[in-house]
């Protein structure tokens, strides 16, 4: 039987809502896992730190699906909250049509800053070149990009949290086939594997798209709308925190490549890659809960009803610190074989990898806390708090740290900024919660 939003979450229930969003943003992190895998192990060394150098202005782009999704899903969730069931229907509309549009603008900025930006960060020869090959295919699917990540958020808005992970299980399976039929079997390299990632953005992009503007029995459907600047103003506002630390986090990695390349050479920044995709699937379970969590957090906002609201934080609370010290454990554990998996070919590169994450592992004891206290304001319409935690923490945290660190502990250093980053955002997302307690009655 579906949950509802308006329904009381006992722990069971709500992983059980949440369990969907999880399981869909670990899917789309493995995917993205895999497709380095391909790049590294039948490519080359150089075509896979090219992926890993360019990548962060590619998420920069399709970052915008989150603001759009979140920031909308919180403002639509509120109105449903509120039983505005037609308004939640043309906002709905509103927030898809808006972010298809400025993907393809998107696209056309992309192709246009792409060389430029690459030269500006020190890629030079083969490596500019890879990075021009491998972003100009990707560029293409950029619309179809924000579209798959905005719908993550907005599925389970529409109370359909598993249609969203049946979208992303499928886009995964193209990808990972794709993958492993054009780069393994027909042997068309770089190319190859970003044609693989553009033709699986598409599927989870367009899919959702279809299903939505077909009749369905989800709360929400595409249909006629009108401008609204105010919406669309409170949807980019409420959703800043997530676009800030989308955009945050690309431009701390192009920095943590800069780093890299002067204190280690081509090979940090593929040994930084292998990090950055294993962090992203034990990060995808702590996002994935909090965008599962956030429509019912609005929902409750809009209804006024503050047991609930307290009961989603302490509960949550717990889930966190649990999730923490599995996440921690794990990587200790997984920190060997990943690493071979990605760079077994090359010894030295393994051993700098392999170091790399004992020292970033501790990151996923913090990390947690500050991802779901910006989701949460986000989820209560308080874009301003949540942008101020997310600015923080991957931004203004991160860059202090992999600046100053390094010049003390060098390339450790730079493995060690990430946690101390971390560290420092759950002190501001403590103070935060404590100090909105009577405004928000949670």
């Amino acid at each position: 039987m579906a949950i509802q939003l308006s329904e009381h979450f006992t722990y069971q229930k709500l992983l059980r809502f949440t369990f969907p969003s999880i399981i869909m943003l670990v899917f789309t992190s493995i995917y993205g896992v895999v497709d380095g895998f391909f790049v590294s192990n039948f490519v080359g060394k150089i075509p896979f730190t090219a992926v890993n150098f360019i990548m962060p202005f590619l998420m920069i782009l399709g970052s915008l699906g989150f603001m759009f999704g979140t920031g909308g899903g919180a403002l639509i969730a509120i109105t449903l909250g509120q039983g505005k069931h037609e308004r939640a229907n043309r906002l709905f509309s509103l927030i898809v049509y808006s972010s298809a549009a400025c993907g393809a603008l998107l696209t056309l900025i992309g192709f246009l800053t792409i060389r430029p930006l690459s030269q500006a960060l020190g890629a030079s020869g083969q490596l500019l070149e890879d990075c021009i090959t491998y972003g100009h295919i990707i560029l293409a699917a950029i619309p179809a990009y924000i579209l798959q990540y905005e719908f993550q958020c907005l599925f389970a808005t529409a109370e359909k949290p598993a249609m969203g992970l049946y979208v992303t299980i499928a886009a995964g399976l193209t990808n990972i086939i794709l993958d492993a039929l054009f780069v393994a079997v027909f042997r068309w390299g770089l190319e190859g594997a970003a044609a693989a990632t553009a033709l699986s953005q598409c599927v989870g992009g367009i899919i959702p798209l279809i299903y939505f503007a077909r009749p369905n029995k989800s709360l929400l459907r595409l249909g006629r709308t009108r401008f609204d600047a105010s919406a669309l103003k409170k949807t980019c506002i409420n959703g800043s925190s997530e676009l800030m630390s989308n955009i945050s986090m690309s431009v701390v990695s192009m920095l943590y490549n800069v780093q890299l390349l002067r204190y280690a050479g081509e090979d940090g920044v593929a040994a930084y890659g292998v990090l950055m995709y294993v962090s992203l699937i034990f990060q995808a379970v702590f996002i994935g809960y909090s965008v599962g969590t956030a429509p019912v957090i609005g929902y409750n906002y809009g209804a006024q009803n503050s047991r609930e609201l307290k009961g989603m934080l302490r509960k949550t609370m717990v889930l966190m610190g649990t999730f923490a010290v599995i996440m921690f454990a794990a990587a200790n554990a997984l920190a060997a074989p990943l690493s071979y998996i990605f760079t077994g070919y090359d010894e030295g590169l393994f051993r700098l990898t392999s170091r790399a994450f004992f020292f970033f592992s501790f990151s996923f004891l913090f990390s947690g806390f500050a991802i779901f206290g910006s989701s949460f304001f986000t989820a209560l319409g308080n874009g301003l708090i949540s942008a101020a935690i997310s600015f923080l923490r991957t931004l203004v945290f991160q860059a202090a740290a992999i600046l100053t660190f390094p010049l003390i502990w060098g390339v450790d250093g730079i493995w060690l900024s990430t946690v101390a980053a971390e560290v420092l955002a759950l002190g501001v997302t403590m103070f935060f919660l404590k100090g909105n307690r009577e405004k928000y009655h949670y």
